[in-house]
């Protein structure tokens, strides 16, 4: 079996891919290994876990996983909202869809570390964007009123795909359903909300999420 490793932000994306997507690609003969990035690692082996803070620590992990040779490939799940702003390509990031957007950071973050085992992806725009792809199941994870329901489907409508919801401070999607349900907490309810909907919506309905799955699932 084909190991890859996949630097990601927290926990609610490491049991996202353990739960989900690794096993999903065990079919293709493909184990997706997570790995949370560390914000500081010290001598003794022990680190301090955390999102991604500036390039050169996500650069320097990305060179951590290369050493592995083990793995055929690394690759990353880092939210495109927030990304640090030293991030290659930030100073000519063009205008239109967060897709676009993605593409053209991906592109620079990889020819920066040029190594031929090396993809990044980025979410668009976050990991919350998953949980508009079905707000009825979104919805009944947090509360029984349909008045959520409702209110979830009205913003899902209001864009093409989950992914092209915003990165606006005030409207990204983390942010529309703190603004709907306070009491939303990440690594609880992202993770479940994800594994309720499935992985065949996610992808139907995040087309740039779903190229990535398709690269790895080549990889087999």
């Amino acid at each position: 079996m084909k190991r890859v490793l996949v630097s990601v932000e927290g926990q609610t994306e490491e049991t996202f891919v353990r739960e989900m997507l690794r096993k999903h690609l065990w079919g293709f003969d493909v184990d997706l290994q997570p790995v949370i990035i560390s914000t500081h690692r010290v001598k003794q082996g022990g680190k301090f876990k955390g999102g991604v803070l500036r390039y050169e620590q996500a650069r320097n992990e990305i060179q951590r996983l290369l050493s592995d040779t083990n793995a055929v490939a690394v690759t990353t799940m880092y939210d495109l909202y927030h990304l640090p702003s030293d991030f290659p390509g930030q100073a000519t990031r063009p205008a239109g869809d967060g897709r676009a957007k993605a593409r053209h950071l991906e592109q620079a973050f990889q020819n920066d570390v040029a190594s031929p085992r090396f993809r990044p992806h980025f979410q668009v725009h976050e990991f919350e964007a998953f949980l508009f792809v079905d707000p009825a199941r979104t919805a009944r994870l947090f509360s029984v009123s349909p008045a959520l329901i409702q209110q979830l489907q009205k913003i899902r409508d209001s864009f093409p795909t989950p992914e092209d919801i915003n990165d606006n401070p005030l409207t990204a999607p983390s942010k529309r359903i703190l603004s709907l349900y306070p009491r939303y907490e990440k690594p609880l309810y992202g993770t479940l909300a994800a594994l309720e909907i499935g992985l065949d919506a996610i992808r139907s309905e995040c087309p740039h999420f779903d190229e990535w799955v398709t690269w790895l699932e080549s990889l087999g």
